[in-house]
């Protein structure tokens, strides 16, 4: 799931999964953190979930993914749009 908050010419994204699934560390890679599986690891929240937040500018399009344990990557089902390969992000 994404979570949007408009902040003054940027987007704040809150990229959301359930705690336990997949299991294992989970983190979102895309093209505005060079696709590095160590910038944005999501984190437990206490409602049962875990996220990474990421500001971003405002009406600007981006490509991500979630990448698991195991090397197991993954789309969010909740993505703007799908190109093929990548979830799309629209701010």
């Amino acid at each position: 799931m994404l979570e949007r908050k408009q902040l003054k010419g940027r987007t704040q994204v809150t990229f959301v999964l359930p705690e336990d699934t997949p299991g294992g560390p989970v983190s979102v890679v895309g093209d505005f953190n060079d696709w590095n599986p160590t910038a944005h690891p999501l984190q437990s929240r206490g409602d049962g979930t875990r996220a990474a937040t990421v500001a971003l500018p405002a009406r600007s399009t981006h490509s991500f993914r979630y990448l698991a344990a195991g090397d197991h990557w993954f789309d969010d089902e909740h993505a703007d749009s799908h190109d093929g390969t990548n979830g799309r992000l629209h701010t």
